[in-house]
């Protein structure tokens, strides 16, 4: 089913105050979702949103409270998501985030106890089109195995980075630490699909290509130690930093009726600060790069209408008898 951008805002407004959200959390949700899409992550985009109806009818997302929000220095924010979704937390914090790394150069924000955080770029997105280079982390429910051991320790722990490009959408790199996203492992076991080998373990450790037995397993990282590596880097922000939980201790994001309490770490630099004519160097060396066959992520990329299946939209209208 084909939707411009405003119905799809709509529609998932309307999904999510059906399931328990206020109207502020509905319309940062919708935000965030409509634009993982046009960025061409659907997988965190409406095909996630059910996790999030989910989480508001269990209570493991709570929908009506106010993120806290309190300045320790010029320079932290720190946000207190209180059981709520961490795109609330960040809109409630996006202008003095915004106004104090123009300010003073860089600023940190924050944030704990929150649900989990949705397609990462989209942060670091949103400041990138003010001028901010932002790198952000976080983590999740334990996912993902690492080194000799079976259990999972690790969410899938993304890292996202993004930069101002003149006269181009902001530069954006967002990937997980693991090998791939839980999403895809879930999304090939509802299809019946087998998966590539090296995505996932098994239960009893065993390295699968059977979708359904990697449920049941552990996400593997990418890159071996050099990726379980980045993992515990992005949990150090993420959970360390923040205060939030560690994996280890998160309840799941997909049962249960505890938040996952997990974390988000973003820094937020003004580079005109430190390289006067940022952007325009940006534009510059990417230009550069591209001409070398290099693909930069990002980039333009408009997008007018979001074809969603019948089938999830299906989904997603039942949330509203409820």
């Amino acid at each position: 089913m084909r939707y411009d951008l405003k119905s799809a805002r709509e529609l998932a407004i309307r999904v999510c105050v059906a399931a328990g959200a206020s109207k502020a959390a509905s319309i940062s949700l919708a935000e965030a979702t409509v634009a993982a899409e046009c960025s061409g992550r659907s997988s965190v985009g409406f095909a996630h949103l059910p996790d999030y109806l989910e989480g508001f009818l269990c209570s493991r997302i709570t929908g009506t409270e106010e993120p806290a929000l309190v300045f320790p220095t010029p320079t932290l924010i720190q946000v207190d998501a209180k059981g709520g979704i961490a795109q609330l937390g960040f809109d409630r914090a996006f202008e003095e985030l915004q106004t104090r790394a123009i300010t003073y150069g860089v600023t940190i924000f924050a944030l704990k106890n929150s649900y989990t955080a949705g397609e990462l770029g989209y942060y670091v997105r949103r400041l990138a089109r003010k001028g901010l280079v932002a790198l952000a982390t976080t983590n999740g429910s334990a996912l993902m195995a690492a080194g000799q051991s079976s259990e999972a320790v690790y969410g899938t722990n993304p890292l996202a980075f993004a930069a101002p490009v003149d006269n181009r959408a902001p530069l954006v790199i967002d990937q997980a630490s693991s090998a791939t996203a839980f999403v895809n492992i879930r999304q090939a076991a509802e299809r019946g699909e087998m998966i590539p080998e090296g995505w996932a373990i098994d239960e009893k450790g065993q390295t699968t290509m059977d979708s359904h037995e990697a449920i049941k397993g552990a996400l593997l990282a990418f890159g071996g130690a050099r990726g379980a590596n980045i993992a515990l880097m992005v949990e150090i922000l993420a959970a360390g930093m923040t205060g939030a939980n560690w994996s280890l201790d998160a309840p799941s994001f997909e049962e249960g009726s505890h938040s996952p309490g997990v974390g988000l770490f973003i820094i937020a630099l003004n580079p005109e600060l430190l390289a006067p004519g940022f952007s325009a160097r940006m534009a510059s060396q990417i230009e550069r790069l591209s001409s070398k066959g290099i693909h930069v992520p990002g980039g333009s990329c408009i997008v007018d209408e979001i074809n969603l299946p019948s089938s999830l939209v299906a989904t997603l209208e039942a949330y509203c008898k409820h």
